[in-house]
């Protein structure tokens, strides 16, 4: 084509398709379509061109009776709105939809087809519109829809429902309504009906313990069977979609699918699915993820039949498409949560090099991912610290994620850190000197609580056995103030972690202690603040442990944390001693009676005073009470601090 015939060529085709010539517009419909069916870059170019709305507007002008133009208008719609999102905002924002559902009622069953087609794939997008199925009109559509005898109608209520189907008010509407027995006798028709069934089952059942009994139940007739039966068809989609049905009635309700066959046809099914190169074998990986996710007995399936070789052979290939690098690697992640066989086998295999790799990839997802699978393996402390990689391999990029832009790999780094640095003086030392320390310190003042949480984490788990110098320049680093700030933050997962983290700050010799009385004493007093404020047991607990290790520090400190404990915020209401020796939890009233020996030990010069303190208190008392315990622990402790307490009783006498 001539350079000038080239520029004017999109103005040409907009020009034919507003022509009252109906061939002409035919014909240019079809020369659109036929450029950009498979195209990206042509669809984009089209839509950047405004071309969509003059299609649309074929679509709205035509004649019921001119079916040709109503059905290239639908399929140049249709193609518009395939796996392009600006595609899909473009024909909605033209005003198509209306249109295209008005058609669905023509008398021209290839009218009726076509915009059926073209209705699917805008529905395949986010953007679509969602229908409220608790309002009649609606249900009654789709129920027209699904009784249809035209496929891709019935394939179009199917792909509705999946679509705008979120709530448990919906999925137990929908079922009483008949649309899950209809998609289950739709199993038995054409491979496009049964697959668009199994996804919209799917949505349907999830996580709704009442829809999944009801599904399993003899009310259904034969519908599990009718699932289960589709794991074994011949067609790779309709395996993977048939098995993601049977995971969603597995995680939605336990007592089903505990039959060994299924559990052991599932993993064998899906581990098949891996070489599939497309978008099945991609979505596998995450099947198998949602399958195993914290369940050891399936994990211990799927590592006996040969899971983690199969993904380290597809994670050695090194898979150009980021969906399937992300799968992979969650999968990993979930196999090495909880078996230590796994994670062995993990590393063994060398997979850790490729995980480490990922860490840099361009896209957000895998990155997080890597992130994830990285966690998980190193839950095993005997297997990383035996590795054959250096630190700097797996410290150095995690430390280079906190820097990331995207909070949802911030997060999941910190998570990996959180387990790499606890109990290795070596990666302490790295992590700290790669600037991570640093970067902790920013993202404690992070606006997003996750990333605090996840903050506190590390920085607990890095003061974890660290000696006084690694102690010292963590302090210093952070600064009284900043303790502070995520001891009193809003949300209590925050605190109990920030708690934790000073307990174990303050965990050894007294000038570890000293670090909670620094600057005034503004840890010290958030920590007692925060026992009378707070209404987290979790949060009572850890900073009952902090007041434990500071009561085994010098007089002053003990007398320091008496004063808290004692203290009663008003009238008539208990001591935070007394409450917490009370309380149902049995981890808290065994540091809150720690808490006591500590206070009361004999070679303690002050210790007379504080047992006088604690009898007029009611604490003696209270620990009489206490000598029969149900917890153990509580019980061994309560009768070392009544020995501790006659021991001054019998010197008084």
């Amino acid at each position: 084509m001539p350079a000038s015939a080239s520029s004017n060529f999109p103005a040409d085709l907009i020009g034919r398709l507003s022509s009252v010539d109906g061939g002409a517009k035919i014909k240019a419909l079809r020369e659109v379509k036929n450029q950009i069916i498979g195209n990206r870059t042509k669809k984009v170019y089209y839509i950047k061109l405004g071309l969509v709305p003059s299609v649309v507007s074929v679509l709205s002008t035509a004649s019921d009776s001119d079916s040709d133009l109503l059905i290239q208008a639908a399929a140049v719609v249709g193609s518009f709105s395939c796996g392009v999102e600006a595609g899909v905002e473009a024909v909605l924002s033209a005003g198509a939809l209306p249109h295209l559902l008005r058609l669905l009622s023509s008398p021209d069953e290839k009218v009726v087809d076509a915009c059926a087609r073209a209705l699917r794939m805008i529905y395949r997008s986010k953007r679509a519109p969602k229908y409220d199925f608790l309002q009649g009109q609606n249900m009654s559509f789709l129920l027209s829809l699904l009784n249809s005898d035209n496929e891709n109608v019935t394939g179009l209520g199917a792909s509705i429902t999946s679509h705008s189907c979120q709530t448990s008010a919906e999925q137990k509407a929908l079922y009483d309504a008949g649309v899950v027995k209809k998609l289950v006798s739709l199993l038995q028709g054409s491979l496009s009906q049964r697959d668009a069934s199994l996804e919209s089952l799917a949505i349907l059942i999830k996580n709704n313990h009442e829809v999944i009994s009801k599904f399993v139940g003899p009310e259904s007739g034969s519908a599990l069977s009718s699932v289960i039966e589709l794991t074994k068809d011949k067609n790779a989609r309709t395996r993977l979609l048939a098995c993601m049905c049977l995971i969603v009635i597995r995680n939605g309700s336990l007592c089903y699918l505990e039959d060994v066959g299924i559990r052991n046809t599932l993993v064998t099914v899906l581990l098949g699915l891996f070489d599939d190169p497309g978008q099945v074998g991609d979505e596998a990986f995450f099947a198998l993820a949602s399958l195993i996710s914290d369940n050891e007995d399936l994990q211990k399936v799927a590592f006996e039949a040969g899971a983690v070789d199969k993904l380290r052979v597809h994670l050695q290939r090194n898979p150009s498409h980021a969906r399937r690098l992300q799968g992979i690697l969650v999968a990993l992640a979930e196999l090495g949560s909880k078996l230590e066989s796994c994670r062995s086998n993990i590393l063994s295999l060398q997979v850790l090099k490729s995980v480490t790799d990922a860490l840099t990839h361009e896209s957000t997802e895998v990155r997080a991912a890597a992130c994830i699978c990285l966690r998980s393996v190193s839950r095993s402390v005997k297997n990383l610290s035996a590795g054959s990689f250096t630190d700097e391999m797996i410290v150095v990029p995690l430390v280079q994620l906190l820097h990331d832009h995207s909070t949802c790999v911030q997060v999941a780094a910190l998570g990996a850190i959180s387990n790499i640095v606890v109990d290795f003086s070596v990666r302490k030392s790295t992590f700290m000197r790669c600037g991570g320390l640093k970067q902790l310190v920013q993202l404690a003042k992070s606006m997003d609580s996750t990333v605090r949480l996840n903050t506190a984490w590390a920085l607990r788990n890095l003061v974890f056995l660290a000696d006084s110098k690694r102690k010292d320049m963590i302090y210093s680093e952070l600064g009284a103030f900043t303790f502070v700030n995520l001891i009193c933050d809003h949300e209590p997962s925050v605190q109990e972690h920030a708690l934790a983290l000073v307990r174990n700050l303050v965990d050894g010799s007294i000038h570890h202690v000293e670090y909670a009385f620094a600057e005034d004493g503004v840890i010290f007093q958030a920590v007692g603040k925060q026992l009378q404020s707070a209404l987290n047991s979790e949060v009572w607990i850890q900073g009952m442990y902090v007041l434990s290790n500071l009561a085994s520090g010098a007089e002053v400190h003990k007398e320091s944390v008496l004063e808290i404990l004692l203290q009663q915020p008003g009238k008539g209401t208990q001591s935070p001693l007394l409450k917490f020796l009370r309380s149902n939890d049995s981890r808290l009233r065994t540091v809150t009676v720690w808490a006591i020996i500590n206070l009361t030990f004999p070679s303690s010069p002050g210790a007379f005073g504080r047992v006088v303190r604690l009898r007029g208190a009611s604490i003696f008392s209270q620990l009489k009470t206490m000598v029969n315990d149900p917890c153990l622990d509580v019980k061994l402790r309560v009768r070392t601090a009544l020995g501790q307490y006659l021991t001054f009783v019998d010197d008084s006498a």
